[in-house]
C-alpha cells in the first residue's frame, strides 16, 4: 500500500517555504542553500582581435546569465557578493584562431584569481595552406572563493604569420557556486 500527500508548498517549522509547485509538476527552490548560487554564463559579443604573443583579457561583454549582478561588463570580471563566499565550479572557453599561409598557432587560455594566475590551457595547430583556423581551449575547476575575490580570463596567441583572433562563437566564461561543498 501508498501513501501520496498533495501540497503546493513545503515550509521550515519558521514558515519559510522551501520549494513550491505549480500544480504542473514545476517546482521552484525558494531556500537560498538549495540552489547553485550565485552564477554567471559570458559571452564575447563580437571577435576580439589578439596582438602576438601578449597575455590579453578576453572581454566578455554580454551577459546570458547573472543571478547576483556579480559580473562587471565593463571591467570583465566577476567578483563574490557578500554572503556568497564559498566553493565554485568555474568554467572558461576561448577559441582563438589566425588566418595566413604556413600559419602555426599557439593559444592559450588562463584563469586569473585576484589578479594572479590560477590555472591555464594551451592549444597548437598548425595548417600548411592559405585558411582560418580555429583552436578552442577549455578550463574547467573547483576554487575556493572568499567575499570580494574576483575573477578574470585571459587568452594570448602566438602566430608565425597572419592575424590572431578571439573569436565570438565558442568562447564563454561562467560558473556557480556548489550546493554542500
Amino acid at each position: 500500500m501508498s501513501s501520496i500527500i498533495k501540497v503546493n508548498t513545503y515550509q521550515d517549522a519558521n514558515g519559510n517555504a522551501l520549494f513550491s509547485s505549480d500544480g504542473s509538476g514545476n517546482v521552484t527552490l525558494n531556500a537560498s542553500a538549495m540552489q547553485n548560487t550565485p552564477a554567471f554564463d559570458v559571452r564575447l559579443g563580437s571577435d576580439q582581435t589578439m596582438s602576438d604573443n601578449t597575455i590579453t583579457k578576453a572581454n566578455f561583454d554580454t551577459e546570458d546569465l547573472d543571478t547576483a549582478s556579480a559580473y562587471d561588463t565593463s571591467t570583465y570580471r566577476f567578483t563574490v557578493p557578500s554572503n556568497q563566499a564559498g566553493t565554485y565550479f568555474i568554467y572558461a572557453f576561448t577559441n582563438g584562431g589566425g588566418s595566413g599561409g604556413n600559419t602555426s598557432l599557439s593559444h592559450d587560455v588562463f584563469l586569473y584569481k585576484n589578479g594572479s594566475q590560477i590555472s591555464g590551457a594551451r592549444g597548437h595547430t598548425r595548417h600548411d595552406t592559405n585558411r582560418t583556423f580555429l583552436d578552442v581551449n577549455t578550463i574547467t575547476l573547483s576554487v575556493n572563493l572568499a567575499v570580494g575575490d574576483y575573477l578574470e580570463v585571459y587568452a594570448r596567441a602566438d602566430i608565425s604569420s597572419g592575424s590572431a583572433t578571439l573569436h565570438s562563437l565558442g568562447s564563454r566564461f561562467g560558473g556557480y557556486k556548489l550546493i554542500g561543498a
